[in-house]
């Protein structure tokens, strides 16, 4: 008797939905979708604990007749791919037919649709239809999921908590409702609103929503493209930053998309403008020929390939640099007025609804733009701009004084300035190793007593196998016996009396980059290492002189207003927040 039998339709989308649908938030993402590839210009998701209870999606899409309606349960059945062409143009959010015959596999389904004034209900349990009639015409569809998981009870047992499930859903809805500005979106859990977007196309506007306004207000407009790629968004500011890459969206043909290489390229970018253990936000749309990308490469379908990684890559790094390089980035100390506290009846979350052309004047950096005075964004103007040249991003300061041997007090007709003598040093030691060790000179110091340094084997290995690399930086360098190697000179830029350490510093970083070596990545970490150990310390008096030096080799440098660990070198003070300080601001003040 054969033991091989086809497996029952029930049974496989119970298993398929082991892997389309791991959690509410799953749920809330195919059926969204679904709505999104009906041309929907609205589309609202109510929530009952968190999803858990019932998760409800509406739209005013193209709907579906009495047949496709009953169809659309079934396994392997979509309207978005006929042939298997079309598998390489993929235009749509959904394609795979897996989606709803999984979901009403492990929950009780609802389906209210219409399609030219004729209205059509079905009722899935588990499967099982239990009802397919005619219903009141309302234009759309209306998806009621409610018992998730009720008949796998072990799947029930493993959620998460309700905040986790719908921390997980708001997540999902706020980058959908980023991908798609001109759709507008409402999120409710127990009858409380969580998002709510006009749909008017504006993707600033959307950013305003998910984020904040605050945040939307410190996004600067980027675009960029060549023949395969176009990108355009917006990016945050140096000074807004989060503790995990969630704030990363990148969008691919309308396809919100996880991709761990973009990613890195993006925070990449930032580097020195930011702290390396923060991450940026950024909201990217790209627009590409679907025969350059592969979708199907997961059932969540977020991961997503590109056949010219590189060229995309460039093209982002290049865009993000290109912006963060030609602006001034010096962070302004605003001074807040106290105000008498006035009691007044306001509505519940006032401040969510305000226009978004009332945004107070206040800014935490002056931004000194290029020759095209190109603004922020078209939204938020920012109340200073003035044009520089390329290299002399910096203002004329003039210093006066140091504060506790660590903060260097300038001023101009602007305001005042204080800055972080520490950290403008390791700015130019950062920018000055950075040539050197790009275009390596043959200055080397021989030692009188050569330096050994010992290692485990395999570290040992890979060490000898990047000898080449340590000669090329002027390392007079050999094997020296079993598992040791031998140091006769080295090149003169290292620190004084740090020579051994730091030469055993550069090892260590050499095995640490080891795994995904590039030249670039080493020279990157030995020219922040080694700056830092140059740089002057702090309550570590200096003379005016010397200050004056430091300001001087601080303006020529291409990035001269965060050190390489993203830490700001320069604070301003306005004279008008200086005035305010002293309550000169706004009185008639007797003048003495």
């Amino acid at each position: 008797m054969a033991k091989i039998r086809v497996m029952d339709e029930l049974l496989a989308n119970k298993i398929a939905a082991g892997e389309v649908v791991e959690r509410c938030a799953s749920v809330v993402k195919e059926l969204v979708e679904n709505s999104i590839d009906a041309k929907s210009s609205e589309i609202k998701i109510d929530l009952l604990e968190a999803g858990t209870v019932q998760i409800k999606v509406s739209d005013n899409g193209i709907g579906m007749d009495k047949e496709d309606a009953v169809m659309a349960f079934g396994r392997h059945a979509t309207s978005k791919l006929k042939n298997e062409d079309d598998l390489f143009h993929i235009m749509t959010l959904g394609f795979r037919g897996e989606a709803l015959a999984s979901i009403a596999s492990v929950s009780k389904v609802h389906l209210k649709t219409c399609m030219q004034d004729i209205g059509t209900e079905v009722v899935i349990h588990g499967g099982k239809v239990q009802k397919i009639e005619a219903c009141e015409a309302r234009e759309g569809t209306i998806m009621t999921i409610d018992s998730l998981f009720y008949n796998t009870p072990a799947r029930l047992k493993h959620m998460k908590s309700l905040y986790t499930e719908l921390a997980s859903i708001t997540d999902y809805v706020n980058k959908i409702a980023l991908s798609h500005p001109e759709i507008k979106f409402v999120l409710t859990n127990n009858n409380t609103t969580l998002l709510n977007t006009d749909g008017s196309n504006q993707l600033l506007k959307t950013i305003s929503a998910v984020y904040g306004m605050d945040i939307a207000r410190k996004m600067i407009e980027v675009s960029i493209n060549d023949e395969d790629y176009s990108i355009k968004g917006y990016m945050s500011l140096p000074e807004i930053h989060r503790s995990s890459r969630n704030g990363m969206v990148t969008i691919v043909n309308g396809r919100v998309v996880r991709n761990m290489e973009l990613n890195r390229i993006i925070n990449d970018s930032y580097h020195s403008y930011k702290p390396d253990n923060r991450y940026p936000i950024v909201v990217f749309e790209i627009e590409v020929d679907p025969t350059l990308v592969d979708v199907n490469v997961h059932p969540t379908k977020m991961d997503i390939k590109f056949s010219k990684m590189e060229e995309l890559q460039a093209l982002m790094q290049q865009m993000i640099q290109k912006e963060l390089q030609k602006k001034t980035w010096i962070p302004e100390v605003e001074i807040e007025e106290p105000t008498p506290y006035v009691k007044e009846e306001k509505p519940l979350y006032q401040e969510q609804t305000l226009s978004l052309n009332r945004v107070a004047e206040t800014e935490d950096y002056v931004v000194i733009d290029d020759a095209e005075k190109k603004q922020i964004s078209p939204l938020f103007q920012k109340k200073e701009s003035k044009v520089v040249e390329e290299k002399k991003r910096l203002p004329e300061l003039y210093p006066v004084g140091l504060v506790h041997g660590t903060y260097i007090i300038c001023q101009n007709e602007l305001g005042m300035y204080l800055m972080d003598q520490h950290a403008v040093k390791e700015r130019i030691n950062y920018e000055t190793f950075k040539k050197k060790l790009g275009n390596p000179g043959k200055e080397s110091t021989s030692l009188l007593f050569p330096m050994t340094f010992e290692f485990a084997s395999n570290d040992f290995i890979i060490l000898k196998e990047h000898f080449e690399l340590l000669k090329n930086m002027n390392f007079d360098i050999d094997e020296f016996g079993m598992n040791s190697i031998i140091v006769k000179a080295h090149p003169t830029w290292l620190p004084k009396n740090y020579e051994k350490d730091a030469t055993f510093k550069i090892m260590e970083t050499l095995l640490e980059v080891e795994k995904n070596f590039s030249i670039e990545k080493f020279n990157e970490k030995i020219a922040t290492m080694m700056a830092c150990k140059l740089a002057i310390k702090a309550n570590e008096n200096i003379t005016e002189l010397e200050m004056e030096q430091l300001i001087q080799d601080l303006r020529n440098c291409d990035n001269p207003f965060h050190c390489p660990h993203g830490r700001p070198t320069i604070i301003f003070y306005s004279n008008y927040d200086l005035e305010k300080l002293f309550k000169r601001s706004g009185f008639d003040s007797p003048k003495w």
